[in-house]
C-alpha cells in the first residue's frame, strides 16, 4: 500500500518560486524496495500527464527539458516526503501537479522517466499569471 499527499500549490507571478511537498506512506512491506518517484504536470485543457522531473532510490534525477535549470526534485528519506522546488515559474507551468509513485523493477534514470506509475496523489494545482 503505498500512499502519495501533495502540498504547497498556489498562485504566484511569472518569476517566482513555489516549492511543492509529496508525503508518501508506505507498507513496511516495502521496505528495501528500489523505486522510483517522480512529478507530473497536466496542463489545463490537456488529459494528459507530463513527467517533468524524477528521482530514484539511489538519489539520480532526471529532468523534461522545459523545467531543466528551473526545478530542483529531491527527497528527504526520513520524512518519506518528496520535493519540487520551483523557481522562475512563468504561464506556461500553470497546471496540475502531482506525485507519483513506482516500487520494484528497473530503477535507473531512464527508466524512470519511462515507467508506468502505479501510485498518486490527488495533486496540487499551480497557477503562474504574467
Amino acid at each position: 500500500q503505498v500512499q502519495l499527499v501533495e502540498s504547497g500549490g498556489g498562485s504566484v507571478q511569472s518569476g517566482g518560486s513555489l516549492r511543492l511537498s509529496c508525503v508518501a506512506s508506505v507498507a513496511s512491506t516495502y521496505t528495501g524496495w528500489k523505486y522510483c518517484m517522480a512529478w507530473f504536470r497536466q496542463a489545463p485543457g490537456k488529459k494528459e500527464r507530463d513527467v517533468i522531473a524524477t528521482i530514484n532510490s539511489d538519489g539520480t534525477t532526471t529532468y523534461a527539458d522545459s523545467v531543466k535549470g528551473r526545478f530542483t526534485i529531491s527527497q528527504e528519506n526520513a520524512k518519506n516526503t518528496l520535493y519540487l522546488q520551483m523557481n522562475s515559474l512563468n504561464p506556461e507551468d500553470t497546471g496540475m501537479y502531482y506525485c507519483g509513485a513506482d516500487l520494484g523493477g528497473l530503477t535507473s534514470g531512464v527508466f524512470c522517466r519511462s515507467r508506468v506509475y502505479g501510485h498518486w496523489g490527488q495533486g496540487t494545482q499551480v497557477t503562474v499569471s504574467s
